[in-house]
């Protein structure tokens, strides 16, 4: 009995000893490399002040079955542009078919190596332009198939008042929890910017938190290989000491995660605040109380995570002057409304005029066609605001544009008389309008232009209102 029991024990040695280097990716990195990969962790466990996990999502995991098939249906579903391997989305599957199980292999030994991001630039709504990676599609899966199961462990953890990229979460919640600060007299808003957060992100800061909650090293290892891929542009590679690069599924589970930090010290010094990804905003009576505020956070965010904030741009004022998420607030007595901000106005004019250049050489109905598609997307956000005479301003507004769009094709003064008679307006109307010497703009506000063109008559064409329509 005692040889048995001396078997068992070195059999259940064994299998830790095994499990203990399937972990750490021994099997196929060697001794040296494994020894390299326990540093690295560790110091970055050791910047961030925080104790590695013990337990936490395996690797077993992020490689099972329906996980994988959840990733690939999302990434198909996200579509985008092809990394630097000029792979398509609609080429991912066949090639997984052939070449999973090797890539599969390499996951569980630690051995996987992500490809550079290519580099592209992206308009930013503000002005200018913002780098954004895109990692190839393959890439893209995996990063997909591990924020899945890290996404599924973390969540519940992070704080009630952060929304950005989170199950059930969005956009209009922040707003609104925003708007509900401001009714209860916190005035003022601390409206804080990370200086481009997401290129300025400490790789060790960052790894020393995911290590607080992933004992596997392997997923350790990967995450890091992602981190710093590097960026290829103009045919070169650089590598990436720092940051996360958006374009990939991963990037905001990450930002969350480093972001958790400053969200645990808000609550845990009472602050009502709302965080949407790297925009947050802090809620307090006083201009003074939020200046104080600001001191302290800055301070937090340089010495905790390495980040800077961006004094240029962040400030303490009211609510009604400041705009987040694409909205600001009424001010005065009353009980504060979501109001459209003056710079998400300017944005969507902007967008209009592009869309309904009278030059394009197209007809009025396949303007309507495109413009409505944006439309119907704006409406779904911006709808959200408490201001409908805004929307029924802009809605006059596209009206008018479209009538100077169909005066300008109709061309000449008897092409537009007939078109005018046609439409039902009276000869002498029609006569004097289409003998005008204004030009289309003007008179797409004339009587006569909008008994031809009325609202009914833009609506059967496609036009789809920004305004929600009003209960009957």
């Amino acid at each position: 009995m005692e040889v048995v029991s001396k078997a068992v024990d070195l059999a259940r040695a064994m299998r830790q000893k095994n499990q203990v280097e399937l972990n750490s990716g021994t099997g196929a990195m060697g001794e040296a490399q494994s020894v390299a990969a326990r540093e690295t962790e560790a110091s970055a466990a050791e910047a961030s002040l925080e104790r590695p996990a013990v337990a936490g999502p395996s690797m077993e995991a992020i490689v099972e079955r329906e996980n994988l098939k959840k990733a690939l249906a999302q990434v198909k579903r996200n579509k985008g542009a092809a990394g630097i391997d000029g792979m398509s989305v609609d080429e991912l599957a066949a090639y997984l078919k052939k070449h999973w199980p090797m890539i599969r292999a390499q996951l569980l030994e630690g051995t996987y190596k992500p490809q550079p991001v290519r580099r592209v630039e992206i308009p930013k709504v503000s002005g200018g332009t913002r780098p954004l990676g895109i990692p190839t599609v393959l890439d893209r899966f995996i990063q997909q198939a591990v924020m899945q199961v890290l996404q599924a462990d973390w969540d519940g953890t992070f704080s009630e008042m952060s929304f950005g990229f989170r199950p059930g979460r969005s956009a209009h919640q922040a707003v609104e929890q925003a708007q509900a600060y401001i009714a209860t007299g916190h005035g003022f808003v601390v409206d804080i910017d990370l200086e481009k957060f997401f290129d300025r992100v400490n790789h060790d800061v960052l790894m020393g938190l995911i290590a607080k909650r992933v004992g596997d090293k392997r997923i350790l290892k990967l995450i890091r290989a992602f981190l710093s891929a590097g960026v290829m542009e103009g045919g070169l590679v650089s590598p990436m000491e720092e940051g996360t690069p958006q374009g990939g599924p991963l990037s905001p589970l990450l930002s969350n995660l480093m972001l958790d930090v400053l969200d645990k010290e808000l609550e845990k010094r009472g602050h009502r605040f709302v965080r949407y990804a790297d925009d947050c905003n802090i809620y307090v009576r006083s201009q003074r109380a939020g200046e104080r505020v600001m001191a302290g956070i800055e301070k937090l965010l340089a010495k905790r995570l390495k980040l800077k904030m961006n004094k240029a741009k962040s400030a303490v004022a009211k609510p009604s002057v400041r705009k987040f998420l694409g909205f600001s607030f009424t001010g005065g007595k009353e009980s504060p409304r979501r109001r459209i901000a003056p710079q998400a106005v300017a944005r969507f004019k902007t967008k209009v005029r592009e869309l309904t250049r009278r030059t394009r050489g197209r007809s009025l109905t396949q303007i309507i066609k495109e413009l409505s598609t944006y439309l119907i997307g704006w409406r779904g956000y911006f709808g959200f605001c408490q201001t409908p005479s805004v929307l029924r301003a802009l809605d006059e507004w596209i009206r008018r544009r479209l009538r100077a769009i169909a005066w300008k094709q109709w061309k000449r003064g008897r092409a537009r008389f007939a078109e005018l008679r046609r439409r039902g307006v009276g000869r002498d109307l029609a006569a004097q309008t289409a003998g005008s010497p204004h030009g289309p703009w003007r008179l797409a506000n004339s009587p006569a232009l909008n008994i031809a063109l009325p609202t009914r008559s833009l609506g059967s064409l496609g036009l789809a209102p920004v305004a929600v329509p009003r209960s009957a």
